[in-house]
């Protein structure tokens, strides 16, 4: 490279090469209008008069009150925790109870037991399979609970948000299908960076997550790992492409069916596996070879289960939060 060239005197700082080649235009300073100011200045007022009394006597000895009452429940709790810690074993004495025989049982029968080489698969999805069953209603109830507070009824009147662009109806009077037509304003703009590379990674990101999921029993990662892989690929991909594109192959029917399916699955599967168990019975299903990615038995489909309703939570909080729908 010449010292001499253009490209090296930018490069060292000797030169800025576009300085007098670029169109500066100075950016003038933001005079807020009258009406925005005495708008403002209404609703501050508004607030004062109505939230904030300042000559309300029940609010000012309740606002004390609350203050009292904040403080003595903070030291009750951090007294009750410390009390409570006091009280723990010595951390590393051998006769704790954490070391018993469950754990020596993990590692030393896991592979056996349970057919798969993650022992901390193993455990989670045949040992306490119950809890990580648990874990995934969870999930599902809590993306239910969301859906119940953020979602728009299409059968009523969305209310108006402040700032919309004005209908001819009044803005507390529009429809949903004029809100969803307003939204579209936040949709993406056709990003040619954006979609170009989102449309590199996401196959990738996504076809990763399978790869997670599918291997869990033998190598770190399963169901939870995998299915926030899968939905981060779904939101990525509806970022670049918006929720028209996304809508062809997720929507609030395939949300539903699948962790409806998901759990039920689950659910069954180590139904029978619990009461065969119980009752000292074959349970029927083989372990496979240890390694192999056909092995040890139901966890490579609760695997899959866990994945799918992790994946749809994540998608769906993010649809739910940004829209109120999916």
């Amino acid at each position: 490279m010449k010292k001499d060239s253009a490209f090296s005197r930018w490069f060292y700082g000797e030169k800025d090469t576009l300085l007098g080649r670029v169109e500066m235009k100075p950016q003038k300073e933001y005079e807020p209008k009258e009406a925005e100011l005495r708008e403002l200045l209404e609703d501050h007022q508004h607030l004062r008069e109505h939230i904030y009394d300042v000559h309300n006597r029940k609010l000012l000895a309740f606002s004390r009150m609350y203050k009292v009452a904040a403080v003595i429940f903070c030291l009750t709790l951090i007294s009750i925790m410390l009390v409570t810690v006091s009280w723990l074993p010595e951390s590393g004495n051998p006769q704790n109870p954490v070391n018993n025989e469950v754990s020596a049982r993990y590692i030393e029968k896991g592979l056996q037991e349970t057919g798969a080489v993650n022992i901390v698969t193993g455990m989670i999805l045949d040992y306490r399979a119950f809890d990580t069953f648990g874990e995934s209603n969870v999930l599902f109830i809590a993306t239910v609970t969301v859906l119940i507070l953020l979602r728009l009824d299409k059968e009523k009147k969305a209310p108006a948000k402040k700032g919309m662009v004005v209908y001819e109806k009044p803005l507390d009077e529009l429809t949903v299908a004029q809100a969803e037509a307003h939204d579209r304003v936040y949709e993406p703009k056709n990003d040619a960076i954006l979609q170009k590379v989102a449309g590199f990674l996401v196959p990738v990101i996504i076809i990763f997550g399978i790869y997670v999921v599918l291997n869990g029993h033998l190598s770190p990662g399963g169901g939870f790992s995998g299915g926030a892989i899968i939905g981060a690929g779904l939101i990525l991909y509806l970022n670049a492409f918006g929720f028209e594109k996304t809508e062809r192959f997720f929507t609030e029917r395939t949300y539903k069916w699948t962790c409806f399916g998901a759990l039920t699955f689950y659910c069954l599967a180590k139904s029978y596996s619990f009461y065969t168990g119980a009752n000292h019975l074959e349970s029927g299903i083989p372990l496979g070879t240890p390694g192999a990615i056909l092995s040890s038995g139901l966890i490579l489909p609760l695997n899959i289960c866990v994945g799918l309703v992790v994946a749809c939570t994540m998608y769906a909080f993010y649809a739910l939060f940004r829209k109120g729908g999916f």
